[in-house]
């Protein structure tokens, strides 16, 4: 049987997996629920945490939604469903998906909906914009910007371009 954690190991462990990358309140709470731990020594490892800057949502949320977009190539909707789903603040989901910039998250969505135009089967151009339209509202694109992209791919001559 394993031996039960103490407050200070869990604390020095957590604070250990914080310092080498981001990390929110809740998958704290959710690595303390896994070992176990009752929920006052939770609080109070939470707490310090927190006091101590090791844990803080808002650089977190900054962050991940930085990596998102750039990385993963996400949209707005798909990054704010698994900000809610770490339970991140709605105030602070608001502020930092507003602080992307349109013009870097259009520059996000052109060269993906240019790369699957390749790869998309349609009889007629309708039919491929449906398609283009689904795969990016599955990206977490709003409409309105899906819209922007696809206005712009359909006037360019995708063979005189290189990336």
């Amino acid at each position: 049987m394993k031996k039960e954690m103490t407050e200070q190991e869990a604390y020095l462990q957590l604070a250990a997996l914080c310092a080498q990358a981001e990390h929110c309140r809740q998958e704290m709470l959710d690595k303390m629920k896994r070992w176990g731990l009752d929920e006052g020594v939770k609080d109070r490892i939470i707490s310090r945490l927190v006091k101590e800057r090791f844990v803080d949502d808002e650089r977190y949320a900054r962050a991940f939604v930085k990596d998102k977009v750039r990385y993963n190539k996400w949209g707005r909707r798909k990054i704010q469903q698994a900000l809610w789903m770490k339970r991140i603040d709605e105030h602070i989901q608001q502020q930092v998906l507003d602080e992307i910039e349109e013009r870097e998250y259009l520059e996000v969505l052109r060269p993906l909906l240019k790369q699957k135009r390749k790869s998309v089967k349609a009889q007629n151009d309708y039919e491929l914009n449906q398609k283009l339209i689904r795969f990016a509202l599955g990206r977490g694109f709003t409409f309105d910007v899906i819209r922007q992209c696809i206005n712009v791919d359909e006037t360019m001559d995708f063979d005189d371009e290189t990336d």
